[in-house]
């Protein structure tokens, strides 16, 4: 056996690093703190292409092509093609049996007035050409018996049956203009018994009886007749009723008289061929099979070259396929998914490069939900946890990108007692200490130095008879540890209209993720509670907080979102209590005693006092309430000052860019000081 060996050219290379899908997360991420939810989030990763393949196109990309192509082929011809071409060989072939019968009749008299036949024949032959009638369809019947006396009008009249049996064919199997190239009868008998065989097999296919093996034996004796070269008989319907239509939609773009004049020309080709029957047939068979395709939809070339009828039909089945794929590749349609595209018509439009590509974005979307990152509930795609907790690191690691290097707010204490975090460090035992004793190295360091005196204590040191190992104090040493405080965490985060007017949204969640991938990494010990207000208040999950949207309802009710928080805090009492808030109005709503809520703007002075209430509650429970405000509004100003001077808290103009910034150096400032 011999072997070659080569550039592999068969799609992408099989050898390939996989792509890793945690960087297409971290691109879809970008969109999700920014403000978007997970669905449109991937549908903009999918547009855009790959992250770090520039040979992957993304369906932006596709679409421009897409379009390019039908611009294109809008512009590649008229579709009367056809049409024009057969008036100009009829007019051809009447004029030179004129220039034939004119000739034979001695020409012209004297003066000039035209011919004069002398002989009645001529007289006769001319006046049925005079009679033909204006539509080349009846043209053409009415010369179907006509005995030509040209040699060069009959051949032209040859010439046009024929280009016409060729056009109509070809225009429903690609393959019948080389097929039918020369006139040859044996050839166009061929093309009967073909078409003959291929209703048969449809009919029996209608009725259960077709079998593969029928299929194989038709492409056998006939397969030259369909370049497309179909595999079974299912992908044989798809080619044959894609054409048939598009020949209908031909037919459905010119005008009434145009269609009226090729319609006659096709009827009376295929009579003349015999296939008429037959291809009526078909053309019932394929469109009961295929009744989704736009059988009678027009259709406007606008370009200067007249087309074939053949060529027309052809450009009309790409554009329906460029049509089709514009549609689904915008994916702007409820349940919209990769999977909708059809490989084949992408192959057929655009090449194997755009398969690849395609099956390059399949694989992410795939991917995504295969290693768990995102999930589809009732039709909406979300985040799970798992893409949420990455992501919140994300956010994390941008806002620790613009604080200064050094200490991050960890506040270690290495003398803690045994209650502390182990380091993984030891040191020596020291009067008083209490943290546990690691036994592994107190044996150690007593068998290292061995039998002998044990220096430092005036004790000995010694085997006994039966290898026991005697310890000494200095042989004791303790595991180093560390005590972290414990915390009740609030960051209690306006959801309300404005928030999303005012273009503060996006940051509002950001610094939520932030935070919350800071605590549950940095500070496992702390109880960290998100709380979303707008017109009430509602705790939100880690897990919900990339899909969070906004409210569009009017209400700023800081009162509902503080009793919240107070609960929290309440239920961890030996805890540090750390609120925070972001906001960017004042308080305009409160809850009422039967659990609905009041909204009236200006505020009422019942909704700020029962704010402030629970602000002194909060102070109460020593817990220090920071506010940052995301807008300059003088009535908010003054509240948050009010608040600040009851509790004690300080107050932040944070801008819309520097919130997470803010907010997590102020939560590390809190705990470094705790």
């Amino acid at each position: 056996m011999s072997y070659r060996y080569g550039e592999y050219r068969d799609g992408p290379d099989p050898l390939a690093a996989p792509y890793d899908v945690r960087a297409a997360l971290d691109q879809m991420g970008d969109a999700v703190l920014s403000g978007s939810n997970p669905g449109h989030a991937l549908r903009d990763l999918l547009r855009r292409g790959l992250p770090g393949a520039e040979d992957r196109r993304g369906l932006d990309d596709l679409l421009r092509e897409v379009r390019r192509r039908r611009r294109e082929l809008r512009e590649r011809g008229r579709l009367d093609g056809t049409l024009e071409r057969a008036r100009a060989l009829l007019d051809k072939a009447i004029g030179q049996e004129r220039a034939e019968l004119m000739g034979g009749s001695g020409g012209s008299p004297p003066g000039g007035r035209g011919p004069d036949p002398s002989d009645d024949e001529t007289r006769l032959r001319l006046s049925v050409l005079d009679g033909v009638p204006d539509d080349p369809a009846g043209a053409i019947q009415s010369l179907s018996a006509y005995d030509w006396r040209s040699a060069a009008a009959r051949e032209t009249f040859a010439e046009l049956r024929d280009l016409l049996r060729r056009e109509v064919l070809d225009s429903q199997f690609r393959g019948m203009r080389q097929a039918l190239a020369g006139s040859d009868p044996a050839a166009l008998e061929r093309v009967r018994r073909m078409m003959t065989a291929l209703n048969d097999m449809l009919d029996r296919d209608a009725r259960g009886e077709h079998t593969q093996r029928d299929f194989d034996d038709f492409m056998s004796e006939y397969g030259d007749m369909f370049p497309e070269r179909p595999r079974n008989l299912e992908e044989l319907v798809d080619v044959l009723a894609r054409r048939a239509a598009a020949t209908q939609r031909l037919l459905a773009s010119l005008t009434p008289a145009q269609r009226e004049e090729l319609a006659g020309l096709i009827n009376q080709a295929l009579e003349q061929a015999g296939l008429a029957d037959q291809m009526h047939r078909l053309g019932e068979s394929l469109r009961s099979r295929r009744p989704d395709l736009a059988w009678n939809t027009p259709e406007r070339l606008g370009g200067d070259e007249p087309l074939g009828m053949a060529d027309a039909v052809t450009a009309l089945d790409e554009l329906a396929d460029l049509t089709q794929l514009e549609a689904v590749l915008r994916q702007d349609y409820p349940g919209a998914r990769l999977d909708d595209v059809d490989e084949a018509a992408i192959r057929r439009a655009l090449g194997r490069s755009a398969v690849d590509d395609l099956r390059a974005l399949r694989r992410i979307e795939r991917e995504l939900e295969q290693q768990g990152y995102l999930q589809r509930r009732r039709g909406k795609l979300e985040l799970t946890p798992k893409a949420v907790r990455r992501l919140g690191e994300t956010a994390l690691r941008r806002v620790f990108a613009s604080l200064e290097s050094g200490r991050r707010g960890d506040h270690d204490q290495v003398d803690a007692g045994a209650a502390g975090e182990l380091t993984g460090s030891t040191r020596p035992w020291r009067f008083g200490d209490e943290q546990p004793i690691d036994v592994v190295r107190t044996v150690v360091n007593a068998v290292r130095r061995g039998p002998g005196p044990a220096g430092g204590r005036g004790e000995s040191h010694r085997e006994d008879r039966r290898g026991a190992v005697t310890l000494s104090v200095d042989d004791f040493e303790v595991a180093e540890t560390e005590r972290r405080t414990a915390a009740a965490v609030c960051l209690l985060v306006d959801l309300s209209y404005s928030m999303a007017l005012r273009g503060t949204w996006a940051a509002a969640k950001q610094t939520a993720m932030a935070l919350q991938a800071l605590v549950s990494s940095t500070f496992p010990q702390d109880s960290v509670q998100i709380v979303g207000f707008s017109n009430y208040a509602r705790v939100l999950q880690p897990d919900e907080l990339a899909g969070l949207e906004w409210d569009m309802v009017q209400g700023t009710n800081l009162h509902h979102a503080l009793l919240i928080a107070g609960r929290h805090l309440d239920r961890h009492p030996d805890f540090e209590p750390v609120v925070l808030v972001v906001t960017d109005g004042e308080p305009t709503s409160h809850l009422r005693r039967n659990g609905s809520y009041a909204f009236e703007w200006p505020p009422t002075r019942e909704t700020l006092e029962l704010t402030l209430a629970e602000v002194d509650k909060m102070t109460r429970r020593r817990a220090t309430l920071n506010v940052f405000m995301l807008a300059e509004d003088e009535r908010l100003k003054e509240f948050v000052d009010e608040v600040a001077r009851r509790n004690g808290g300080r107050v932040f103009s944070a801008g819309a860019d520097r919130l997470g910034e803010y907010v997590v150096s102020d939560f590390l400032r809190t705990r470094r000081k705790r």
